[in-house]
Parts: C-alpha cells; sequence; structure tokens
C-alpha cells in the first residue's frame, strides 16, 4: 500500500509497487500481496439474525418485572394469572419480532446481488477476475459504466470522467489526469486517482492500484462508522426511566403491603398474594402491548407510503427530531446536471425556470438563442433519443434542454448530418462538430472551457448581428461570477462554411453564441417540504462535499437560506473546527448555520455529535458512502433505496424506498403522533392502575371489605385497560400536530403536568369505588361478596369513561380526537360486551369472584361510575386554568 500516491509520479509509483505499466503483476506477486493484505474486501456487518431480532424484544424493563410477576404467580399455584402474564409478554414481543423481522426482509431485497468483475493486465495478458482478488500493483484498466473496485493511480487517460458523489459529495463529473499534486491535495480535487465504489461516466483509463479493502478511502469510512456507536433512541431512554420508577414503586409497595399485614398478624400467605396482585396493579401490563401496536401500526402505514422502518423505536424518534441534517447531490438534487442559466446577447442573463417561456419565445425569433440549442444538439456526443441518453453529463443536459425549448433533437441530427467531428480532450478543452444543413451549407459547431472558446472567436453574435467580439475582459468576469455561484460554464460558438476543409478543422474566426451554466438542480418536491419543517419547527441543516457557491445556490433555491440571509449561515470545511472549539458565540454560530460546504465524512459525523451534545435529537439523510458515520451516530438514520449505495442503506434506521424527500414529512407527522398515543396511553393506565391500588390500600386501612380481588385486578388490566388504550393508538391526532413545535429531547413521557393529571383522574376514580364501597357496607350493610361486586364494577363504569379524560390539549369536551374516534367508541362497547359474557359464563364468574346483582344495585353503580367522570372533568379545569396562570 503507498500513502498519498498522488502526491507521487506515476512512473514512482509503478517502481514502488514493482509493477509495470504494460505488464502488471505475476502470478507469483498477486499470491505473495494475497497472504500479505488480505482479500480486497470492506468487512461489512451481515443482516440481523432472527435470534438476535427476537432477544432485542426481551430488552424492556416492564418485561422484565413481568417475567418475575410470572414465577412468582407459579410459585402461589396462582395459574390462571401466571397464563394472563404469559399471554401479555408473547403478546408485546410477537409484534415487535414480526415487524422487525419485516423490515429486515424489505432490507435484504434491496441488497445488490452478486460479485463485482474488473479487468486487469497480469503477465501481459488482459484478465478479467473477480474484484474481491484485486492487490496492490494490479494494473487496472476501467471503461464507461465501471464500478470502480479499489483505489488507484492513474497511469493513463482517455478523457476519463467520474462520478464521484457517494463517495466525496461532489455533484459534478471529475475530469481525471496522471499530473502529481501537491502532498496537501484535499479528496475532492485528487484528479489523478480513482476510487473505490465511484464510477466511470465517460473515457477509459489504465491505473495501478495502490489501496485495497479497509485500506481504501471507502474502508477508512467504513472504520470511521464503526467509531460511530448509536446511543439510545430518546423513545428508549424515556421508557426506560418511566420502567425503573415503575419499578422501585412496585417493590416498595409490595414490600410495604406484606409488611403491614404481618403486623397487623394476618395470613403471611395471603398477603403475600395481595402484595403480588397489587405489584401487578402497579405495572402497567397494557403499555408494551399498546405502545409496540401503536409503532407497528405507524410502521405499516409508512411502508405502504414506500417507507422502510428497520426498528419500531424509529417511528417515534422522528417525532422528537428538532434538526434535520441532509446530503445534497441525491437528496435534495435530482443527482444529475441540468441547464440552470443562459447569457447571450451583449451579456443578458436568462434563468431557465424563470424565464422558460421567454427563452422559447425568443428562440422563435432570435438567431443567437436558436443557434444556441442547435449547437447544443449538434456538438454533443450523447445519442437523440432520450430514453438512449447516456454519457457525458453535459451532453445529456444539452439534449435535455432542447427538449424543454420544444426542439426535437432527432430530427435537427437528421436534417443537419454530422460530416466529421473532434472528440472533446482534457487538454484542448473543447469539442467541434461539422454539419451539413442542406439550405446554409456547412457550420463548425464548438463548446468548451470559455477561455479556450473565447480565444478561438473574433465575432459575437448581438440582437441577430454579427459585431467584433472585444469584451472578452467583462465576459470573463461574468464567467468567473458563474462559477463562484457554483454553476459549471460551458461556452459554445460557431462558423458558417463553403466546403469542408480535407485536414485540420478551420478553428479560428469564430463567432461567439454565448455561455451556458449547469447545474445539479434541486429536486421539485424539496422546496415545500423544507416549508413544512420550518413551519413545525424543525431546523434543516445541508452538509455536502460540493463547493460552496453550489451549495448555496441550491440552499436559496429550495428555501432553505433566503437572498437576504448573511454568508455566515454557509459554513466551509476549514471552519467547523475552529468553530467547535470557540466561544460561545462561535458555538452558536455553528448551532445556526444551515449549509455546510465541502464537509468530509468525519467533519458529518463531528456535527452531528456537536448538535447531540447541545441537547438536539438529530436526523440524518444519505444515500452516499460519505454519509455512512453521521448516518450511524445520527438518532435516526435515513436512507434513499434507489440511490443509496448499500453501504447508506445498511447504516440507516429508516429507508425511502422511492427516494421521495416529502416521505419524511409523513413519517415525522406519525412519529409525533405515536408520541402523543403514547403519552395518552401512559397516563389512561397509569390513572387506572393507581385508582386500583389506592382503593385496596384504603379499603384494608379502613378496614372495608375488600373492593378488589387479585385476579379482578389482572381482568382489568388485561380487559378495560387495553382495548381503550388500543383505540387511542388508532386516533388520527389534531390536525395541527405539524404546526407544533418539537419537544425538547430532555422532556420526559411525563411531566409535572401529566403527572397531576394522572393523579386527579386516578384519584376521582378511587373516590368513586370507595364510595360505594362505604356506602354499601355501612349504609346498605350488603353482603361483602355483593360490596366487592359493586366496586368491582363501578371501578370498570370509572376506566372506561376515563378515556374521555384524555384530550391532553385544550379541547372541547365533546367534539375532539377521542369522541370523534370510532375505534373508542367500538374499545367501549367490546369492554362491556366482555364484562357482560363474564357475568354470564359460570366459570368465568366463579374465578372472578363475580355474583348477581339487582336493578337498584346497577343502577347505584352507574351513578358513581359517572360521577368519577364528573368530579375529574371540574377538577382537571381548575387545575389547568391555575397551571397556565
Amino acid at each position: 500500500m503507498i500513502s498519498k500516491a498522488f502526491s507521487i509520479e506515476v512512473t514512482r509509483v509503478l517502481q514502488l509497487l514493482e509493477s509495470n505499466d504494460r505488464v502488471g503483476l505475476s502470478n507469483r506477486q498477486v499470491e505473495q500481496r494475497i497472504a500479505e493484505f488480505g482479500k480486497n474486501h470492506i468487512p461489512e456487518k451481515g443482516p440481523k439474525k432472527k435470534v438476535a431480532i427476537l432477544a432485542d424484544q426481551f430488552k424492556d424493563p416492564i418485561i422484565y418485572i413481568l417475567i418475575v410477576a410470572f414465577f412468582l404467580a407459579l410459585l402461589l399455584g396462582d395459574w390462571a394469572e401466571s397464563v394472563a402474564i404469559v399471554v401479555v409478554i408473547l403478546i408485546t414481543v410477537g409484534i415487535g419480532y414480526f415487524m422487525e423481522l419485516q423490515a429486515v426482509r424489505a432490507l435484504e431485497k434491496l441488497r445488490k446481488m452478486g460479485q463485482v468483475l474488473c479487468r486487469v493486465i497480469r503477465n501481459g495478458k488482459l484478465q478479467q477476475i473477480q474484484a474481491s482478488g484485486l492487490v496492490p500493483g494490479d494494473l487496472l484498466l476501467v471503461h464507461p459504466g465501471d464500478i470502480i473496485p479499489a483505489d488507484a493511480r492513474l497511469v493513463s487517460v482517455k478523457r476519463l470522467k467520474v462520478k464521484e458523489a457517494a463517495l466525496t459529495g461532489e455533484s459534478q463529473d471529475i475530469e481525471k489526469h496522471i499530473e502529481a499534486l501537491d502532498m496537501d491535495t484535499i479528496l475532492h480535487e485528487r484528479a489523478n486517482m480513482i476510487f473505490r465504489g465511484t464510477f466511470v461516466v465517460t473515457g477509459s483509463a489504465r491505473a495501478v492500484v495502490v489501496a485495497t479493502g479497509k485500506h481504501t478511502e471507502l474502508g477508512k469510512i467504513q472504520v470511521l462508522s464503526e467509531e460511530a456507536e448509536k446511543e439510545q433512541t430518546p423513545i428508549e431512554k424515556k421508557l426506560a426511566q418511566l420502567s425503573r420508577w415503575l419499578i422501585g414503586f412496585t417493590l416498595l409497595l409490595t414490600v410495604l403491603v406484606i409488611l403491614s399485614g404481618m403486623l397487623s398478624g394476618m395470613d403471611l400467605v395471603f398477603m403475600i398474594q395481595t402484595g403480588l396482585a397489587l405489584a401487578v396493579a402497579a405495572i402497567p401490563e397494557g403499555l408494551p402491548i399498546v405502545a409496540t401496536i401503536a409503532l407497528a401500526r405507524g410502521m405499516l402505514q409508512l411502508s405502504k407510503k414506500q417507507v422502510i422502518i428497520k426498528k419500531l423505536e424509529a417511528v417515534h424518534t422522528l417525532g422528537a427530531t428538532n434538526i434535520i441534517c441532509t446530503d445534497k447531490t441525491g437528496t435534495l438534487t435530482e443527482d444529475k446536471l441540468a441547464v440552470h442559466t443562459l447569457v447571450f446577447n451583449g451579456n443578458q442573463q436568462y434563468e431557465v425556470k424563470k424565464d422558460l417561456d421567454s427563452l422559447r419565445l425568443l428562440a422563435s425569433r432570435r438567431r443567437e438563442v436558436k443557434q444556441l440549442v442547435t449547437t447544443g444538439i449538434l456538438c454533443n456526443e450523447s445519442p437523440a433519443k432520450p430514453e438512449n441518453r447516456f454519457g457525458e453529463s453535459i451532453d445529456v443536459a444539452l439534449l435535455d434542454f432542447a427538449d424543454l425549448m420544444r426542439y426535437n433533437p432527432e430530427k435537427v441530427r437528421a436534417e443537419q448530418s454530422q460530416i466529421r467531428s473532434m472528440p472533446f480532450d482534457t487538454e484542448r478543452k473543447y469539442m467541434a462538430s461539422i454539419n451539413r444543413n442542406h439550405h446554409t451549407g456547412f457550420t463548425l459547431h464548438v463548446k468548451g472551457a470559455f477561455e479556450v472558446v473565447a480565444n478561438l472567436c473574433t465575432t459575437i453574435v448581438t440582437n441577430g448581428q454579427l459585431i467584433p467580439f472585444e469584451e472578452k475582459e467583462e465576459w470573463h468576469r461574468l464567467v468567473d461570477d458563474m462559477a463562484s455561484q457554483g454553476l459549471r460554464t460551458l461556452a459554445l460558438a460557431y462558423r458558417r462554411m463553403d466546403k469542408v476543409p480535407e485536414k485540420e478543422l478551420p478553428l479560428k474566426e469564430l463567432t461567439f453564441i454565448g455561455v451556458i451554466g449547469f447545474i445539479d438542480p434541486a429536486r421539485t418536491d424539496v422546496k415545500d417540504t423544507i416549508s413544512l419543517y420550518k413551519n413545525a419547527g424543525i431546523q434543516v441543516v445541508m452538509m455536502t462535499g460540493d463547493h460552496p457557491g453550489t451549495a448555496r445556490k441550491i440552499a436559496e433555491e429550495i428555501g432553505l437560506l433566503s437572498d437576504t440571509d448573511g454568508h455566515e449561515h454557509v459554513v466551509h470545511s476549514g471552519d467547523i473546527s475552529r468553530l467547535m472549539q470557540g466561544d460561545q458565540r462561535q458555538r452558536a454560530q455553528l448551532l445556526n448555520a444551515c449549509v455546510f460546504a465541502r464537509v468530509t465524512p468525519r467533519e458529518k459525523l463531528e456535527l452531528v455529535k456537536f448538535f447531540q451534545e447541545h441537547n438536539n435529537t438529530i436526523g440524518m439523510l444519505g444515500d452516499g458512502v460519505n454519509d455512512v458515520p453521521a448516518l450511524r451516530k445520527a438518532d435516526i438514520g435515513i436512507a434513499m433505496g434507489v440511490r443509496g449505495t448499500e453501504v447508506a442503506r445498511e447504516a440507516a434506521d429508516i429507508i425511502l424506498k422511492n427516494d421521495k424527500f416529502t416521505a419524511m414529512e409523513l413519517a415525522i407527522r406519525q412519529g409525533r403522533l405515536i408520541f402523543e398515543h403514547i403519552r395518552q396511553f401512559v397516563v389512561y393506565l397509569l390513572s387506572c392502575n393507581l385508582a386500583e391500588i389506592v382503593s385496596v390500600g384504603i379499603a384494608a386501612i379502613l378496614a372495608l371489605p375488600a373492593p378488589l380481588l387479585p385476579l379482578q385486578i389482572l381482568f382489568l388490566n388485561l380487559i378495560t385497560d387495553v382495548f381503550p388504550a388500543l383505540a387511542l393508538g388508532l386516533g388520527k391526532g389534531e390536525d395541527d400536530l405539524m404546526q407544533q413545535p418539537p419537544r425538547k429531547p430532555t422532556e420526559p413521557i411525563m411531566t409535572r403536568e401529566l403527572w397531576i393529571t394522572t393523579v386527579i383522574c386516578g384519584m376521582s376514580i378511587t373516590l368513586s369505588v370507595l364510595g360505594i364501597t362505604a356506602y354499601s357496607y355501612l349504609k346498605l350493610q350488603l353482603s361483602p361478596e355483593i360490596i366487592n361486586n359493586m366496586a368491582f364494577y363501578t371501578l370498570v363504569v370509572g376506566q372506561l369513561l376515563n378515556i374521555f379524560n384524555m384530550p391532553l390539549r385544550k379541547s372541547s369536551f365533546f367534539f375532539n380526537e377521542v369522541t370523534k374516534n370510532a375505534w373508542v367508541w367500538g374499545a367501549l362497547v367490546l369492554c362491556v360486551l366482555i364484562v357482560a359474557i363474564s357475568n354470564l359464563i359460570p366459570s368465568v364468574a366463579m374465578v372472578l369472584s363475580l355474583v348477581p346483582l339487582s336493578l337498584w344495585q346497577w343502577v347505584i353503580i352507574t351513578l358513581f361510575g359517572f360521577a368519577s367522570l364528573l368530579l375529574t372533568q371540574i377538577t382537571l379545569q381548575v387545575f389547568r386554568k391555575r397551571f397556565r396562570s
């Protein structure tokens, strides 16, 4: 392996590698180097195994508690309870497993199949081998369409242009040469090298391999990505925090109940059973089920929109995202050149997008516009048919522009057949073509670098007339200004002739037509999506390896920067490290920047870390190899499924199968909606469970009959808790969800206001349950079995009605997202039917200790049940007014 081969003369590189530019390596040398350096492989993680996916589903503190509760139930002989707990665990684990398995299978379909083949010269003979067999010193031959299999120093080139966007982020095709470069030349400008993972657009070359496997630039990025360890997602952290709180509360409660019972002289086994029942009551068993189903539903809905979610938690993380970092080339742009600006007729500029109608009108009236389009068609090596266009990106862009101007390239070429041509050459920096027109005779068309073409011209066409070309300095300044804006420029000229010269083309006394500026255009759907993100309080940050001028121009077009924004919003690569280590003002400048240009993969990674350290939740969009470290490190990595590289798709959490940037808006909305639903689940489930715990505890202290028995508690937790909570997760959410600012990353699932809301809801139900228990015991003097049943059914009614307390944002009691949710009404009906059927089936009624009740007793139950809803609403209104004030 040779370090910095780009700075060494090619003859010296061949000597150091003991290779030859005609013979290549011998078989013996190849064997020795494979033994020394190994195969040309970059270590990659394979697809996630099924066992690993299944194991991940058990990594939940609540699942741990349920497993402990299961074994305790077995020890105490409570078979019904143990079976119910197992059902909860299996449902939660099963849903999570099958949803993630579906994502892995979808990803497998996107994998590229087969090994890459390449051509090498060994022992003086041309051979075709597997790319994995390449070694340093191999003489590699590349042609148009080839994916380059290793890093190599160019030995000879013939009009070679390489697409390096996947590696460097550079949108333009890179023209290659063989001259040595300075030692400090950055990766983007190493024009005498070709790199693994890039592909040849036009031309051919011979190159000597200088690095293979993990020693290539691509390999170094892969190693860098392994350093970028992904942290827990925000929802994982918040659910884990809530679970730890519940675990502590549960253990404390269980111990207190058992000790208090023992001190009171009660039966130890009965107190352990009661403690276990309260422990189970304290844990919302339904939470993992409803959270998993809500995430899975979001995952399925997004899959219909061509969004593959590889892990359930990724759906929620999107909802918490407040900064989206994105690559430019192929993500915000089309990843192909298009005509952006035309300059002709005495320096008049026209932007194609803004002035297309004017240009079409001018083409029918003005000689220079017609000549400009015609020269672009005829001085061109790309096939004319749209479906067959390939090769030099500028040639393709010129033909696409002709289509836009309502010209027919096939017809133009048929009417003006090519007689002779001079292909583009990197030394000459121009292309020429002589075409014959039956009406006007022969025309020489030329296109190329401005400084070269302008020197060949003596006249310029202005207002349809030929005048001396005397303003070359002014045109030079104009072209330099276009280049500084990130436009790739091309000059065009022509000359009429009576006959075709026999020898050299008459490349002198040409007539200058004008200059065309090209750019990789922004996608049409991006601007509206950027606006949506801004309204949602999400900061969009462009990170690109491309030219600063190009980055700024695209940023302005998509609304990321306005014309009035200062240049401080565009940060160059060399300033990133300095600003990170600077004072508070400089760090703030970095945090507020919208565009980072000429950034390397390591700088993208460092920026993601920097944003995360300042309490931000980061989403990263990318498609190239250079995006992989940042994709891994970000809280949520999103890769393009069509244009994205294999390694980028592997690193991401989410894959956009159709490459549509707009799909992200749907995913973010879904993530926000899921978080709102999870909050509703938690408040609903905890308030219901709180009512159960406090009711049993206070009744025991006051020596009242037990309002709930252990199996009744488990029945409530699995029926009246789970189904309404699931119905909440099927709601559409509030209409203004994407107009709300993102949540603060440090904000817990349960805020102070939500804890108070939970206590109010839970205590209101508790008062109803204890009220009916005391009334039945002290006033009606009923039997303990009937008192228990009346309290149990009151709790059922109170918990079902508690669903209408769940609109956590200010809204009308009668018209809100809960009352408009048909699934909620269906869940209430289903729960009532299950309770009624349980009462009618003798075996189930016996297990739950249910007995027949009179009509008057049912009326009392209904009154006390509805009283809990009324009390909750009154208390919440008072609390919310005081809290907001």
